[in-house]
């Protein structure tokens, strides 16, 4: 925290959590706009998403969304539910798992967040609209997203089957298998949905179960390391400073285990300007909660999302300022870049346009939108060697050597997905 501002920060005070279960599995939410990704959250979690005003007005996802809920299975008839009651015969039910879901924009300009979201997941349902033909500009850039970020678990919701003929909802389920006849995902489940009419809730959640397990983590023997992918204060205007929480960031645990107390660094931390120049210093603070599904937790390990309680002067995480940072021991966080090299390999074609458009080499001096980890950042082409290419970055990252980095282009008025590169 800088030395110059120092205001007295209250500790969150815990609560004992009774029968708290961790989330242990973090599933995305991807696919074109007004698809019904946030209907589709509200149903499984009974949280509705959109909370940001801007969002509320104009009906769509701008930030990253989060929710959690449980998968139960009835003892009785085997039915699926999130509810701890069975919803056909109303008996108990045994809790499986429990599992972050992460609402991603769905809108072209938004893929920054988009792919910042990929970064952070396990695996990820594909809403696919079953009363708009298929695929849809972004539905192809999303489904590219996933493979680019590493996602093998997907499953297809074709929702809005409400909407439809029985005949226009077969046309379209065949135009989803010929779209992803071209893709590594041509054998995943498909499954009709009707978010807004409740209609095959309990069979999606029997797909997520059986098709996206959860994955092995690392735990305690590595140095911990967390994604933050969102970062606020929690502090109402006209709040008196004896009054104040710290700071709050966002995300997810890749590895190891955080506990309340724990000394903690941000990486890359806050912008300062020294002799005319911009540089990042890194922020030490100390964990003072932790809160995973909103319940206190003394400690946390990964899966799921989840938030940490900091002593940081709230100023400095308020709007997603610490969005794209890693979270780790002091001392023991990869290196802030700010050049990178990299491997590169694009595409054939570029993602998400209408018409097919051949991906050309990247230019000297060209602008590309660069993304690794939970951060975006803006990349200017230094030396575009295809095994060496260069990129000056408006924003550093911290990351380590072999971190995939996507790269998109400026098409048009759009930044379009157009590979990936392994930072060196």
């Amino acid at each position: 925290m800088p030395a110059k501002k120092k205001i007295p920060v209250k500790k969150l005070v815990q609560k004992d959590a009774q029968e708290f279960v961790q989330p242990e599995f973090n599933l995305a939410l991807v696919g074109h706009v007004d698809h019904g990704k946030t209907t589709v959250t509200e149903r499984l979690s009974g949280k509705w998403t959109d909370t940001h005003s801007e969002e509320m007005k104009r009906g769509i996802t701008i930030r990253l969304g989060y929710a959690d809920f449980s998968v139960y299975k009835c003892d009785k008839c085997n039915f699926y539910t999130a509810k701890d009651k069975c919803l056909k015969c109303n008996g108990s039910t045994t809790l499986l798992r429990k599992i972050s879901l992460v609402d991603a924009p769905g809108h072209e300009s938004l893929m920054a967040t988009m792919l910042s979201g990929a970064a952070i997941v396990d695996g990820a349902l594909l809403l696919i609209a079953a009363n708009e033909k298929c695929p849809q500009p972004q539905t192809k850039e999303h489904l590219m997203a996933l493979q680019i970020s590493g996602i093998k678990n997907v499953v297809v919701v074709q929702n809005k089957i409400d909407l439809v003929t029985r005949e226009e909802a077969l046309e379209n389920y065949q135009q989803i298998k010929d779209f992803l006849a071209k893709t590594e995902y041509k054998n995943v489940s498909i499954i009709p949905l009707s978010a807004r009419a409740n209609v095959n809730i309990d069979i999606l959640i029997e797909a997520i179960q059986e098709y996206l397990p959860t994955p092995t983590k690392e735990l305690s023997k590595k140095d911990p390391i967390m994604l933050v992918a969102r970062s606020f204060d929690i502090n109402k205007p006209g709040c008196k400073p004896d009054k104040l929480f710290g700071g709050i960031v966002g995300g997810t645990v890749r590895q190891g285990m955080f506990k309340v107390g724990d000394e903690i660094e941000i990486s890359p931390g806050y912008m300062v300007e020294e002799k005319n120049k911009k540089v990042w210093k890194p922020l030490k603070t100390k964990i003072t909660g932790i809160f995973s599904g909103g319940q206190p937790v003394d400690t946390i390990l990964p899966g799921g999302s989840m938030a940490l309680a900091t002593s940081l002067d709230p100023t400095i995480v308020k709007s997603d300022s610490l969005t794209g940072a890693l979270v780790g021991i002091p001392g023991k966080l990869p290196d802030i870049h700010y050049q990178i090299s990299l491997d590169t390999f694009l595409l054939e074609r570029v993602v998400g346009t209408k018409e097919e458009t051949d991906v050309k080499p990247l230019a000297k001096n060209e602008v590309l939108m660069l993304n690794v980890n939970s951060a975006a950042t803006v990349g200017v082409v230094v030396d575009p060697s295809k095994k060496n290419t260069t990129c000056a970055l408006k924003k550093p990252i911290c990351a380590d050597k072999g971190a995939r980095i996507t790269i998109s282009r400026r098409v048009g008025d759009r930044f379009r997905l157009i590979g990936y590169g392994i930072l060196k």
